[in-house]
Protein backbone atom coordinates (compact mmCIF):
# COMPACT_ATOMS: atom_id res chain seq x y z
CA UNK A 1 0.00 0.00 0.00
CA UNK A 2 1.55 3.27 -0.77
CA UNK A 3 3.07 5.08 1.87
CA UNK A 4 3.05 9.13 1.97
CA UNK A 5 4.03 11.39 5.09
CA UNK A 6 1.46 13.47 5.19
CA UNK A 7 -1.66 13.17 2.39
CA UNK A 8 -4.99 15.01 3.07
CA UNK A 9 -7.34 12.76 0.88
CA UNK A 10 -6.81 9.95 3.11
CA UNK A 11 -7.40 11.86 6.42
CA UNK A 12 -10.00 13.57 5.21
CA UNK A 13 -12.90 12.21 7.12
CA UNK A 14 -11.34 12.89 10.25
CA UNK A 15 -10.40 16.54 9.52
CA UNK A 16 -13.80 17.33 8.56
CA UNK A 17 -15.08 16.20 11.59
CA UNK A 18 -12.27 18.16 13.71
CA UNK A 19 -13.15 20.87 11.63
CA UNK A 20 -17.05 21.15 12.54
CA UNK A 21 -16.79 20.09 16.02
CA UNK A 22 -14.61 22.51 16.95
CA UNK A 23 -17.02 25.24 14.75
CA UNK A 24 -19.76 23.70 17.03
CA UNK A 25 -18.00 24.40 20.23
CA UNK A 26 -17.46 28.18 19.27
CA UNK A 27 -21.00 28.14 18.07
CA UNK A 28 -22.25 26.06 21.20
CA UNK A 29 -20.09 28.55 23.62
CA UNK A 30 -21.82 31.25 22.36
CA UNK A 31 -25.23 30.23 22.08
CA UNK A 32 -25.23 28.80 25.34
CA UNK A 33 -28.43 26.55 26.23
CA UNK A 34 -30.68 27.58 23.32
CA UNK A 35 -27.75 25.99 20.73
CA UNK A 36 -28.83 22.49 21.63
CA UNK A 37 -31.31 21.49 18.48
CA UNK A 38 -29.68 23.52 15.93
CA UNK A 39 -25.95 22.09 17.33
CA UNK A 40 -27.77 18.44 17.04
CA UNK A 41 -29.31 18.97 13.64
CA UNK A 42 -25.49 20.46 12.45
CA UNK A 43 -24.05 17.31 14.07
CA UNK A 44 -26.12 14.84 12.39
CA UNK A 45 -25.66 16.22 9.16
CA UNK A 46 -21.92 16.24 9.82
CA UNK A 47 -21.86 12.77 10.31
CA UNK A 48 -23.82 12.10 7.47
CA UNK A 49 -21.36 14.07 5.71
CA UNK A 50 -18.45 12.03 6.94
CA UNK A 51 -20.17 8.98 6.11
CA UNK A 52 -20.10 9.72 2.53
CA UNK A 53 -16.52 10.84 2.38
CA UNK A 54 -15.52 7.50 4.50
CA UNK A 55 -16.94 5.29 1.42
CA UNK A 56 -16.25 7.42 -1.31
CA UNK A 57 -15.05 5.04 -3.35
CA UNK A 58 -12.37 7.17 -5.46
CA UNK A 59 -10.64 9.18 -2.37
CA UNK A 60 -7.56 7.66 -2.51
CA UNK A 61 -6.34 4.74 -0.24
CA UNK A 62 -2.91 4.30 2.38
CA UNK A 63 -0.81 4.81 4.75
CA UNK A 64 -0.17 8.34 5.71
CA UNK A 65 1.53 10.39 8.76
CA UNK A 66 5.06 8.44 8.61
CA UNK A 67 2.72 4.80 8.92
CA UNK A 68 0.89 5.93 11.99
CA UNK A 69 -2.71 5.66 10.13
CA UNK A 70 -3.92 3.11 7.40
CA UNK A 71 -6.75 3.76 5.18
CA UNK A 72 -7.80 0.17 3.66
CA UNK A 73 -10.94 -1.22 3.10
CA UNK A 74 -11.13 -2.56 6.32
CA UNK A 75 -10.84 0.92 8.00
CA UNK A 76 -13.32 2.39 5.52
CA UNK A 77 -16.30 -0.75 6.52
CA UNK A 78 -15.90 0.04 10.46
CA UNK A 79 -15.65 3.48 10.11
CA UNK A 80 -18.56 3.90 8.45
CA UNK A 81 -20.18 0.92 11.00
CA UNK A 82 -18.73 3.66 13.97
CA UNK A 83 -20.38 7.06 11.73
CA UNK A 84 -23.76 5.24 11.40
CA UNK A 85 -23.57 4.13 15.22
CA UNK A 86 -23.14 7.40 16.40
CA UNK A 87 -25.17 9.09 13.99
CA UNK A 88 -28.62 6.99 15.18
CA UNK A 89 -27.75 7.95 18.71
CA UNK A 90 -27.82 11.80 17.74
CA UNK A 91 -31.13 11.01 15.99
CA UNK A 92 -32.49 8.89 18.93
CA UNK A 93 -31.22 11.29 21.82
CA UNK A 94 -33.30 14.65 20.36
CA UNK A 95 -36.70 14.21 21.51
CA UNK A 96 -35.48 11.93 25.01
CA UNK A 97 -32.66 14.88 26.02
CA UNK A 98 -35.56 17.55 25.69
CA UNK A 99 -38.38 15.59 27.68
CA UNK A 100 -35.89 14.55 30.55
CA UNK A 101 -34.57 18.30 30.39
CA UNK A 102 -31.05 17.50 30.44
CA UNK A 103 -30.51 18.92 26.92
CA UNK A 104 -27.44 20.75 26.28
CA UNK A 105 -24.89 21.66 23.35
CA UNK A 106 -22.52 19.51 25.21
CA UNK A 107 -23.82 16.38 23.90
CA UNK A 108 -23.60 16.49 20.31
CA UNK A 109 -20.31 17.79 20.73
CA UNK A 110 -18.89 14.96 22.57
CA UNK A 111 -20.41 12.31 20.64
CA UNK A 112 -18.33 13.82 17.74
CA UNK A 113 -15.51 14.24 19.61
CA UNK A 114 -15.92 10.41 20.58
CA UNK A 115 -16.55 9.50 17.26
CA UNK A 116 -13.18 11.45 16.05
CA UNK A 117 -11.37 9.44 18.57
CA UNK A 118 -13.05 6.05 16.54
CA UNK A 119 -12.26 6.88 13.36
CA UNK A 120 -8.82 7.65 14.41
CA UNK A 121 -8.70 4.13 16.59
CA UNK A 122 -9.93 2.11 13.82
CA UNK A 123 -7.36 3.56 11.13
CA UNK A 124 -4.07 3.25 13.67
CA UNK A 125 -1.69 1.57 12.44
CA UNK A 126 1.00 1.96 15.78
CA UNK A 127 0.75 1.84 19.64
CA UNK A 128 0.96 5.45 20.32
CA UNK A 129 -1.73 6.76 17.12
CA UNK A 130 -4.00 3.67 18.68
CA UNK A 131 -3.58 5.32 22.21
CA UNK A 132 -4.23 8.82 21.15
CA UNK A 133 -7.38 7.76 18.99
CA UNK A 134 -8.82 5.25 22.00
CA UNK A 135 -8.35 8.39 24.82
CA UNK A 136 -9.85 10.59 22.50
CA UNK A 137 -12.97 8.22 22.39
CA UNK A 138 -12.68 7.25 25.95
CA UNK A 139 -12.48 10.98 27.81
CA UNK A 140 -15.35 12.10 25.78
CA UNK A 141 -17.45 8.72 26.90
CA UNK A 142 -16.75 9.34 30.52
CA UNK A 143 -18.22 12.64 30.44
CA UNK A 144 -21.79 11.49 28.73
CA UNK A 145 -21.42 8.56 30.81
CA UNK A 146 -22.42 10.84 33.96
CA UNK A 147 -23.81 13.38 31.97
CA UNK A 148 -27.17 13.55 34.13
CA UNK A 149 -25.28 14.91 36.95
CA UNK A 150 -27.88 15.89 39.43
CA UNK A 151 -28.58 11.82 39.19
CA UNK A 152 -26.79 9.35 41.72
CA UNK A 153 -26.90 6.30 39.68
CA UNK A 154 -25.62 8.46 36.32
CA UNK A 155 -22.54 9.79 38.45
CA UNK A 156 -21.82 6.82 40.16
CA UNK A 157 -22.06 5.11 37.19
CA UNK A 158 -19.34 7.62 35.53
CA UNK A 159 -17.70 7.28 38.11
CA UNK A 160 -17.06 3.20 37.76
CA UNK A 161 -16.43 3.68 34.44
CA UNK A 162 -13.85 6.68 34.59
CA UNK A 163 -11.18 4.77 37.37
CA UNK A 164 -11.94 1.12 35.39
CA UNK A 165 -11.40 3.18 32.30
CA UNK A 166 -8.20 4.72 33.86
CA UNK A 167 -7.03 1.50 34.45
CA UNK A 168 -6.77 -0.41 31.22
CA UNK A 169 -5.85 2.46 29.81
CA UNK A 170 -2.74 2.27 31.84
CA UNK A 171 -2.59 -1.63 31.64
CA UNK A 172 -2.93 -0.89 27.68
CA UNK A 173 0.05 1.99 27.59
CA UNK A 174 2.54 -0.65 29.81
CA UNK A 175 1.65 -3.24 27.24
CA UNK A 176 2.73 -0.98 24.17
CA UNK A 177 5.61 0.35 26.23
CA UNK A 178 6.92 -3.71 26.78
CA UNK A 179 6.27 -4.88 23.24
CA UNK A 180 8.39 -1.90 21.89
CA UNK A 181 11.20 -2.17 24.11
CA UNK A 182 11.77 -5.86 23.17
CA UNK A 183 10.23 -5.75 19.14
CA UNK A 184 11.86 -1.86 18.82
CA UNK A 185 9.11 -0.50 16.86
CA UNK A 186 5.50 0.28 17.61
CA UNK A 187 4.47 0.11 14.41
CA UNK A 188 2.06 -2.74 13.77
CA UNK A 189 4.26 -4.35 10.49
CA UNK A 190 7.45 -4.23 12.01
CA UNK A 191 6.46 -5.23 15.69
CA UNK A 192 4.76 -8.08 13.10
CA UNK A 193 8.64 -8.45 11.55
CA UNK A 194 10.79 -8.86 14.57
CA UNK A 195 8.22 -10.76 16.47
CA UNK A 196 8.12 -13.38 13.59
CA UNK A 197 11.81 -13.82 13.29
CA UNK A 198 11.93 -13.36 17.57
CA UNK A 199 9.34 -14.38 19.74
CA UNK A 200 9.94 -13.40 23.57
CA UNK A 201 8.16 -13.68 26.90
CA UNK A 202 8.49 -9.24 27.34
CA UNK A 203 6.50 -9.34 23.87
CA UNK A 204 3.63 -12.29 25.14
CA UNK A 205 3.45 -10.50 28.46
CA UNK A 206 3.16 -7.10 26.53
CA UNK A 207 0.51 -8.51 24.10
CA UNK A 208 -1.89 -10.30 27.20
CA UNK A 209 -1.78 -6.63 28.40
CA UNK A 210 -2.65 -4.88 25.20
CA UNK A 211 -5.43 -7.52 24.69
CA UNK A 212 -6.74 -6.93 28.29
CA UNK A 213 -6.86 -2.77 27.38
CA UNK A 214 -8.77 -3.54 24.69
CA UNK A 215 -10.80 -6.20 26.18
CA UNK A 216 -12.42 -3.57 28.78
CA UNK A 217 -13.76 -1.51 25.77
CA UNK A 218 -15.43 -4.65 23.93
CA UNK A 219 -16.46 -5.38 27.94
CA UNK A 220 -15.37 -8.93 27.63
CA UNK A 221 -15.22 -10.67 30.48
CA UNK A 222 -13.56 -10.35 33.50
CA UNK A 223 -13.17 -6.94 31.96
CA UNK A 224 -17.40 -6.15 31.96
CA UNK A 225 -17.71 -4.95 35.62
CA UNK A 226 -18.49 -1.42 34.53
CA UNK A 227 -20.92 -2.66 31.86
CA UNK A 228 -24.24 -3.18 33.90
CA UNK A 229 -23.95 -0.15 36.14
CA UNK A 230 -22.97 2.47 33.14
CA UNK A 231 -26.14 0.90 31.13
CA UNK A 232 -28.50 0.78 33.48
CA UNK A 233 -27.47 4.70 35.10
CA UNK A 234 -27.14 6.59 31.86
CA UNK A 235 -29.47 7.95 30.21
CA UNK A 236 -31.07 5.85 27.18
CA UNK A 237 -29.36 7.53 24.54
CA UNK A 238 -25.79 7.54 26.05
CA UNK A 239 -26.42 4.08 26.63
CA UNK A 240 -27.17 3.54 22.99
CA UNK A 241 -24.49 5.01 22.11
CA UNK A 242 -22.37 2.57 24.59
CA UNK A 243 -24.07 -0.31 22.73
CA UNK A 244 -22.88 0.64 19.38
CA UNK A 245 -20.15 2.71 18.00
CA UNK A 246 -17.50 2.51 20.84
CA UNK A 247 -18.09 -1.39 20.39
CA UNK A 248 -17.50 -0.96 16.75
CA UNK A 249 -14.36 0.71 17.21
CA UNK A 250 -12.45 -1.32 19.71
CA UNK A 251 -13.52 -4.23 17.93
CA UNK A 252 -11.96 -3.48 14.90
CA UNK A 253 -8.54 -2.25 16.45
CA UNK A 254 -8.77 -5.73 18.06
CA UNK A 255 -9.10 -7.21 14.79
CA UNK A 256 -5.87 -5.30 13.20
CA UNK A 257 -3.88 -5.52 16.10
CA UNK A 258 -4.18 -9.53 16.37
CA UNK A 259 -3.88 -9.84 12.06
CA UNK A 260 -1.46 -7.04 11.54
CA UNK A 261 1.32 -7.10 14.50
CA UNK A 262 1.23 -10.48 15.49
CA UNK A 263 0.39 -12.69 12.78
CA UNK A 264 3.35 -14.72 13.71
CA UNK A 265 2.24 -15.98 17.42
CA UNK A 266 -1.69 -16.59 16.15
CA UNK A 267 -1.35 -19.20 18.67
CA UNK A 268 -0.47 -17.52 21.79
CA UNK A 269 -3.41 -14.96 21.36
CA UNK A 270 -5.78 -17.53 20.00
CA UNK A 271 -5.60 -18.98 23.67
CA UNK A 272 -6.08 -15.72 25.83
CA UNK A 273 -8.74 -14.65 22.88
CA UNK A 274 -10.47 -18.11 23.56
CA UNK A 275 -11.12 -18.03 27.27
CA UNK A 276 -12.21 -14.64 26.95
CA UNK A 277 -14.84 -15.69 24.34
CA UNK A 278 -16.16 -18.73 26.47
CA UNK A 279 -16.63 -16.32 29.79
CA UNK A 280 -18.23 -14.02 28.12
CA UNK A 281 -20.31 -16.26 26.38
CA UNK A 282 -21.16 -17.97 29.46
CA UNK A 283 -21.82 -14.97 31.53
CA UNK A 284 -23.86 -13.00 29.27
CA UNK A 285 -26.23 -16.05 28.89
CA UNK A 286 -26.94 -16.65 32.78
CA UNK A 287 -26.46 -13.40 34.43
CA UNK A 288 -28.86 -11.41 32.14
CA UNK A 289 -31.70 -14.06 33.15
CA UNK A 290 -32.73 -12.73 36.40
CA UNK A 291 -32.47 -9.07 35.26
CA UNK A 292 -35.91 -7.03 35.56
CA UNK A 293 -34.19 -3.82 34.26
CA UNK A 294 -34.32 -3.80 30.26
CA UNK A 295 -31.24 -1.42 29.98
CA UNK A 296 -29.04 -3.97 32.40
CA UNK A 297 -30.52 -7.06 30.32
CA UNK A 298 -28.88 -5.16 27.27
CA UNK A 299 -25.87 -4.70 29.09
CA UNK A 300 -25.22 -9.01 29.73
CA UNK A 301 -26.50 -9.30 26.03
CA UNK A 302 -23.89 -6.95 24.87
CA UNK A 303 -21.33 -9.02 26.78
CA UNK A 304 -22.37 -12.39 25.21
CA UNK A 305 -22.06 -10.98 21.66
CA UNK A 306 -19.16 -9.65 22.21
CA UNK A 307 -17.73 -13.12 22.95
CA UNK A 308 -19.84 -14.63 20.18
CA UNK A 309 -18.02 -12.35 17.89
CA UNK A 310 -14.47 -12.93 19.36
CA UNK A 311 -15.28 -16.71 18.48
CA UNK A 312 -14.42 -15.48 14.86
CA UNK A 313 -11.49 -13.98 15.61
CA UNK A 314 -9.90 -16.48 17.74
CA UNK A 315 -10.37 -18.45 14.72
CA UNK A 316 -7.31 -16.25 13.48
CA UNK A 317 -7.83 -17.13 9.64
CA UNK A 318 -9.38 -14.79 7.29
CA UNK A 319 -13.02 -16.25 6.96
CA UNK A 320 -12.74 -15.41 11.06
CA UNK A 321 -12.13 -11.95 9.85
CA UNK A 322 -14.71 -11.82 7.70
CA UNK A 323 -17.53 -13.57 10.06
CA UNK A 324 -16.43 -11.01 12.83
CA UNK A 325 -17.19 -7.66 10.32
CA UNK A 326 -20.59 -9.49 9.32
CA UNK A 327 -21.18 -9.61 13.54
CA UNK A 328 -21.00 -6.91 14.41
CA UNK A 329 -22.91 -4.96 11.31
CA UNK A 330 -25.90 -7.35 12.12
CA UNK A 331 -24.58 -6.52 15.95
CA UNK A 332 -25.31 -2.53 15.46
CA UNK A 333 -28.41 -2.98 13.35
CA UNK A 334 -29.86 -5.05 16.25
CA UNK A 335 -28.63 -2.85 19.33
CA UNK A 336 -29.78 0.25 17.51
CA UNK A 337 -33.49 -1.23 16.80
CA UNK A 338 -33.93 -2.33 20.54
CA UNK A 339 -32.89 1.13 21.78
CA UNK A 340 -35.17 2.77 19.63
CA UNK A 341 -37.71 0.43 20.88
CA UNK A 342 -36.34 1.07 24.66
CA UNK A 343 -36.53 5.14 24.49
CA UNK A 344 -40.19 4.60 23.15
CA UNK A 345 -41.09 2.75 26.94
CA UNK A 346 -42.51 6.06 28.00
CA UNK A 347 -45.53 6.53 30.13
CA UNK A 348 -46.94 10.36 31.42
CA UNK A 349 -43.60 11.73 29.60
CA UNK A 350 -41.86 9.22 31.90
CA UNK A 351 -38.93 6.73 30.65
CA UNK A 352 -39.61 2.98 32.29
CA UNK A 353 -37.23 0.51 31.87
CA UNK A 354 -38.30 -2.68 33.62
CA UNK A 355 -39.36 -5.93 31.63
CA UNK A 356 -42.92 -5.99 33.60
CA UNK A 357 -43.60 -2.60 31.20
CA UNK A 358 -44.19 -4.85 28.41
CA UNK A 359 -46.68 -6.70 29.18
CA UNK A 360 -49.18 -7.15 26.50
CA UNK A 361 -47.46 -5.09 24.37
CA UNK A 362 -49.27 -6.80 21.11
CA UNK A 363 -52.45 -5.19 22.58
CA UNK A 364 -51.99 -1.88 23.32
CA UNK A 365 -49.62 -1.10 20.36
CA UNK A 366 -49.29 -4.24 17.58
CA UNK A 367 -46.70 -2.44 15.75
CA UNK A 368 -44.45 -2.15 18.50
CA UNK A 369 -44.55 -5.43 19.41
CA UNK A 370 -43.73 -7.17 16.31
CA UNK A 371 -40.88 -5.16 15.50
CA UNK A 372 -39.40 -5.43 18.83
CA UNK A 373 -40.30 -9.29 18.72
CA UNK A 374 -38.24 -9.36 15.41
CA UNK A 375 -35.47 -7.60 17.35
CA UNK A 376 -35.65 -10.19 20.48
CA UNK A 377 -35.66 -13.36 17.80
CA UNK A 378 -32.84 -12.42 15.87
CA UNK A 379 -30.86 -10.97 18.68
CA UNK A 380 -31.29 -15.09 20.12
CA UNK A 381 -30.19 -16.30 16.90
CA UNK A 382 -33.18 -17.31 15.57
CA UNK A 383 -33.44 -18.47 11.73
CA UNK A 384 -34.23 -17.25 9.26
CA UNK A 385 -33.42 -13.97 10.45
CA UNK A 386 -29.98 -11.53 10.64
CA UNK A 387 -29.18 -12.39 14.15
CA UNK A 388 -29.01 -16.56 13.29
CA UNK A 389 -26.36 -15.47 10.11
CA UNK A 390 -24.07 -13.72 12.31
CA UNK A 391 -23.90 -16.26 14.88
CA UNK A 392 -23.62 -19.37 11.84
CA UNK A 393 -20.54 -17.02 10.04
CA UNK A 394 -18.47 -16.90 13.55
CA UNK A 395 -19.32 -20.77 14.35
CA UNK A 396 -18.51 -22.05 10.53
CA UNK A 397 -15.27 -19.66 10.59
CA UNK A 398 -14.33 -21.74 14.25
CA UNK A 399 -15.25 -25.49 12.91
CA UNK A 400 -13.27 -24.57 9.74
CA UNK A 401 -10.27 -23.85 11.86
CA UNK A 402 -10.49 -26.97 14.07
CA UNK A 403 -12.44 -25.08 17.17
CA UNK A 404 -14.91 -27.45 17.48
CA UNK A 405 -14.56 -27.14 21.54
CA UNK A 406 -15.75 -23.23 21.59
CA UNK A 407 -18.02 -23.26 18.74
CA UNK A 408 -20.00 -25.95 21.00
CA UNK A 409 -19.81 -24.57 23.63
CA UNK A 410 -21.15 -20.87 21.92
CA UNK A 411 -23.91 -22.67 20.46
CA UNK A 412 -24.96 -23.86 23.87
CA UNK A 413 -24.80 -20.25 25.34
CA UNK A 414 -26.54 -18.62 22.75
CA UNK A 415 -29.66 -21.52 23.58
CA UNK A 416 -29.35 -20.30 27.11
CA UNK A 417 -29.12 -16.72 25.90
CA UNK A 418 -32.28 -17.25 23.80
CA UNK A 419 -34.45 -17.82 26.98
CA UNK A 420 -34.50 -14.62 28.58
CA UNK A 421 -35.08 -12.81 24.83
CA UNK A 422 -37.94 -14.88 24.22
CA UNK A 423 -39.37 -14.15 27.89
CA UNK A 424 -39.86 -10.99 26.24
CA UNK A 425 -41.90 -11.70 23.35
CA UNK A 426 -43.89 -14.14 25.65
CA UNK A 427 -44.35 -10.71 28.26
CA UNK A 428 -45.65 -8.89 24.86
CA UNK A 429 -48.20 -11.17 23.42
CA UNK A 430 -49.65 -13.78 26.76
CA UNK A 431 -49.38 -11.36 29.05
CA UNK A 432 -52.60 -9.45 30.65
CA UNK A 433 -51.79 -5.91 29.42
CA UNK A 434 -50.57 -2.66 31.62
CA UNK A 435 -51.30 0.96 31.04
CA UNK A 436 -49.90 2.09 27.31
CA UNK A 437 -46.92 4.03 26.60
CA UNK A 438 -47.44 7.59 25.40
CA UNK A 439 -47.28 7.71 21.58
CA UNK A 440 -44.00 6.89 20.25
CA UNK A 441 -41.27 9.21 18.87
CA UNK A 442 -41.27 9.49 15.20
CA UNK A 443 -37.65 9.01 14.77
CA UNK A 444 -36.99 6.21 17.28
CA UNK A 445 -40.66 4.07 15.06
CA UNK A 446 -38.94 4.72 12.24
CA UNK A 447 -35.25 3.40 13.48
CA UNK A 448 -37.01 0.46 15.00
CA UNK A 449 -38.69 -0.01 11.89
CA UNK A 450 -35.92 0.44 9.73
CA UNK A 451 -33.97 -1.97 11.70
CA UNK A 452 -36.30 -4.77 12.10
CA UNK A 453 -36.61 -4.53 8.16
CA UNK A 454 -33.05 -4.85 7.41
CA UNK A 455 -33.31 -7.96 10.32
CA UNK A 456 -35.53 -9.69 8.11
CA UNK A 457 -34.39 -9.02 4.59
CA UNK A 458 -31.12 -9.78 5.23
CA UNK A 459 -32.03 -13.37 4.02
CA UNK A 460 -32.97 -12.24 0.90
CA UNK A 461 -29.70 -10.86 0.28
CA UNK A 462 -26.63 -11.76 2.78
CA UNK A 463 -23.88 -11.56 -0.42
CA UNK A 464 -24.26 -7.70 0.12
CA UNK A 465 -23.10 -7.58 3.35
CA UNK A 466 -20.88 -10.78 3.03
CA UNK A 467 -19.06 -9.87 0.12
CA UNK A 468 -17.83 -6.61 1.46
CA UNK A 469 -17.00 -8.50 4.44
CA UNK A 470 -14.10 -10.62 3.09
CA UNK A 471 -13.14 -7.48 1.01
CA UNK A 472 -12.50 -5.55 4.56
CA UNK A 473 -10.75 -8.56 5.81
CA UNK A 474 -8.50 -9.31 3.02
CA UNK A 475 -6.80 -6.67 3.11
CA UNK A 476 -5.64 -7.99 6.19
CA UNK A 477 -4.04 -10.56 5.56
Amino acid sequence: MHETALSLPVVLPEAVLALGTLLLVLYGALRGERAYSVVTEISVALLGIVFLIVVWKSRPMGITFYGAFADDPFTRFMSGLAVIGSLVTLLLSLDFMRSERIAGFEFPVLILLSTLGMLMLISANDFIALYLGLELMSLALYVIAAYRRHDLRATEAGLKYFVLGALSSGMLLYGASLIYGYSGSVNFNDVATAVHDHRSMGVLFGLVFVLSGLAFKISAVPFHMWTPDVYEGAPTPVTTFFASAPKIAAMAVLVRVAFTAFPGIAGDWRQILTFVSIASMALGAFAAIGQTNIKRLMAYSSIGHMGFALVGLAAGTVEGAQSVIVYMSIYVIMTLGTFAAILSMRRDGKAVETIADLAGLARTDSLMAFFLATMMFSLAGVPPLAGFFAKFYVFAAAIKADLYGLAIIGVLASAVGAYYYLRIVKLMYFDEPVRPFDRPDVIARSVLAVAATLVIVFLFAPSLLTNAAMAAAQTLF
